[in-house]
């Protein structure tokens, strides 16, 4: 593909992730996101499936149509407050693309670009997922997947702009890629009374701060070190005023692990810790435990395969072989059900120096040709 055609659908593609860079719209709100990919791909003449919105599922009928490759962009923005002064700031106060959704959006309506403009150069059908929630559980790509949006596929390709990874690397992992993300919440009953005589209470926020550093014994007694695994108290709510002793106390958190076992080893060491700490204080503790996003497992067969795209379109330079992130992405749903990969195409820089969930993250734009020129390449040269 020549570079004049690539920088056409590049400037198409940021003028497109602008536009929805001013009108973000949060986790399984973003109807009018998805009026605005279907008005694009009914222009470009990509028949649209039936799925249900906010999610939008195109369909191309390639040349032979013996195999089918899913491309997947993820739509949904954050409830973050931009800080950011461009002229395609956010419109919506508290509501920002403060991760790159818009720009994976934008990448993805150019491939369909250039597919109703080269027909006959594609082989293979082609489904497009623009797909809702991301963000938040309940995740989209779960409840996609669970409709059967990758089950007639021969394999499912999505891609990140990735702060953390310098400008013109493309990174991916041969196998793990990023965590599972599940979460928790923890409440602790005790017996409130005066801060004057806390021998007559039984006080939740001093067995909270007991729970706390045992929670962390989980990981480094009772996991084998070289498996990795996190688990962090985000929250801690407690007490009305200084000299109150409460009744209860609760904490939520998140734990990151790579795989299902584990997550599970996890959640079970956490319950018997809660419960028998707080009794043995006289307290009650119970834990909510949610089981949320699966690990990102790279297929190595379809790894190797855009390893092999990437140095045969970009060069060998451009390659980078990541070792697993804890960060967490629902496209590990679609990787359960499907073959697949999931690839980091690098942004960092003087443009991109704030990183993602950032009030002034913003894409450096110019990794946005590179990504398009990838999904495209994975296109033609998939065998």
């Amino acid at each position: 593909m020549s570079s004049d055609v690539t920088s056409q659908l590049a400037d198409w593609a940021i003028a497109h992730r602008r536009y929805l860079h001013q009108y973000p719209e949060l986790s399984g709100e973003e109807f009018e996101t998805c009026r605005y990919i279907k008005r694009c791909l009914e222009e470009l003449k990509i028949e649209i499936l039936d799925y249900p919105e906010p999610n939008v599922i195109g369909f191309f009928r390639g040349t032979e149509g013996e195999k089918t490759i899913a491309l997947r962009a993820d739509i949904d923005a954050l409830p973050v407050q931009e800080e950011n002064q461009t002229e395609y700031a956010s419109r919506k106060p508290g509501v920002m693309h403060a991760c790159g959704h818009d720009g994976h959006t934008a990448v993805l309506l150019a491939v369909a670009k250039w597919l109703s403009e080269n027909r006959q150069e594609v082989r293979h059908n082609v489904k497009l997922i623009f797909q809702s929630s991301e963000e938040m559980l309940p995740s989209g790509a779960e409840k996609l997947v669970n409709l059967g949006v990758v089950d007639d596929v021969d394999a499912v390709f999505g891609l990140h702009l990735w702060q953390p990874l310098p400008l013109g690397k493309i990174g991916l992992c041969h196998g793990p890629m990023m965590a599972s993300a599940d979460d928790f919440r923890i409440t602790i009953t005790g017996k409130g009374g005066h801060g004057s005589m806390p021998h007559d209470t039984v006080d939740p926020i001093y067995i909270a701060s007991h729970l706390i550093g045992a929670l962390q014994s989980i990981v480094s007694r009772r996991i084998d070190p070289i498996r990795p695994a996190v688990i962090s108290v985000g929250k801690l709510e407690a007490g009305t005023t200084y000299n109150i002793i409460p009744n209860e106390a609760f904490m939520c958190g998140t734990v990151r692990a790579f795989s299902n076992e584990l997550r599970h080893f996890v959640a079970d060491e956490m319950k018997r810790l809660v419960e028998g700490i707080c009794a043995s204080f006289g307290a009650k503790g119970t834990l909510e435990f949610e089981f949320g996003t699966p690990a990102v497992i790279n297929d190595k067969e379809m790894s190797q395969f855009v390893e092999q795209v990437v140095e045969s379109a970009f060069g060998k330079e451009m390659v980078a072989e990541l070792e697993p992130v804890m960060g967490a992405e629902d496209f590990s749903h679609y990787l359960q059900r499907q073959r697949g990969a999931f690839i980091f195409v690098g942004m960092g820089g003087e443009k991109s120096a704030y990183p993602h969930h950032h009030p002034r993250f913003d894409i450096d734009e110019a990794a946005i040709p590179t990504a398009i020129q990838l999904f495209i390449q994975l296109l033609k040269q998939f065998s």
